[in-house]
């Protein structure tokens, strides 16, 4: 059985990680990070220091314009890993453009010490229909 701490603390990290790219909390999303993290979007594969520089800034510009409505986030916890899978609907304007889409998630973790640290990120997403 998982303790029940586990699933809520990785939940808690998930929160935290989408917080912190609302706020520009750079400091904050470091924090969550493993130094292995790699990162799925657009079509390409990220390491961390890659997506410090190239996607971060626009995540939290994107984060911080737009309106995104989570739905239900699923934690499963295996010992010391962790993943979630969660979907998103966002709307809003950001660069001048409409934003209208659905997206999905999945996050792996690890647990490194006392804490849980994300280890992969996916994202995908289209138009919303």
């Amino acid at each position: 059985a998982v303790p029940e701490g586990d699933s809520a603390a990785v939940a808690s990290v998930v929160h935290a990680f989408h917080e912190a790219l609302q706020a520009g909390d750079t400091a904050s999303v470091l924090r969550l990070l493993g130094a292995d993290v790699l990162v799925a979007e657009s079509g390409g594969l990220e390491n961390r220091d890659e997506y410090l520089s190239h996607h971060l800034p626009g995540d939290m510009a994107f984060a911080a314009a737009v309106t995104r409505e989570l739905g239900p986030l699923a934690v499963t916890v295996s010992g010391d890993v962790a993943w979630t899978m969660s979907t998103a609907k966002t709307s809003g304007t950001f660069r001048d453009r409409t934003v209208n889409s659905v997206g999905a998630e999945l996050m792996v973790l690890s647990r490194d010490g006392d804490a849980w640290r994300v280890r992969a990120i996916h994202w995908s997403s289209r138009q919303a229909r």
